[in-house]
């Protein structure tokens, strides 16, 4: 993978087909087009970045914020562009955007069988809060909340000086 094609940038309207088709293919349950059309035009809570390569997106990560928290909604990497540490690279931005725009903890849940998104949250520093016992509606799994401490978290440091 040529790194020099990739950017991470945030949402923009002509991003959706490339999300959707993110989406659908990441999850059993996707988001429709609408959910993202009204997340980056009508949410005011809502954050969100792309992951680029060339002209194609191939990733994405959203966040809510509200005062001094963020709740990270989803993070997808298409299943093509998947171990090439984009998600890491995806993350670790997502962190940084938080604490600039103020955040000082961000939260979210993830399955409790998808242990390599829990290896990945680990490495960011977060840890678990709590259980949600059958979250995912798909097939009643449960899911792990984890919370991250953004101030003095050794990636946001490092990336924003």
């Amino acid at each position: 993978m040529n790194t020099d094609q990739l950017k991470i940038r945030r949402m923009e309207l002509k991003d959706l087909d490339g999300i959707c088709e993110v989406e659908v293919l990441s999850f059993s349950v996707p988001w429709s087009r609408e959910s993202f059309l009204n997340e980056i035009t009508n949410n005011l809570f809502a954050r969100y970045l792309v992951v680029e390569y060339g002209e194609n997106v191939v990733g994405y990560a959203g966040m809510w914020v509200v005062i001094d928290e963020a709740h990270i909604t989803n993070v997808a990497i298409h299943p093509e562009f998947r171990g090439h540490r984009l998600g890491e690279r995806l993350m670790k931005e997502m962190m940084v955007f938080a604490r600039q725009e103020g955040v000082e903890h961000m939260t979210l849940e993830v399955r409790a069988s998808n242990k390599i998104a829990q290896n990945l949250y680990r490495k960011f520093g977060f840890t678990e809060g709590g259980l949600r016992r059958g979250y995912y509606t798909d097939n009643m799994e449960d899911a792990i909340i984890m919370w991250v401490n953004l101030n003095d978290n050794e990636y946001v440091e490092s990336k924003s000086s």
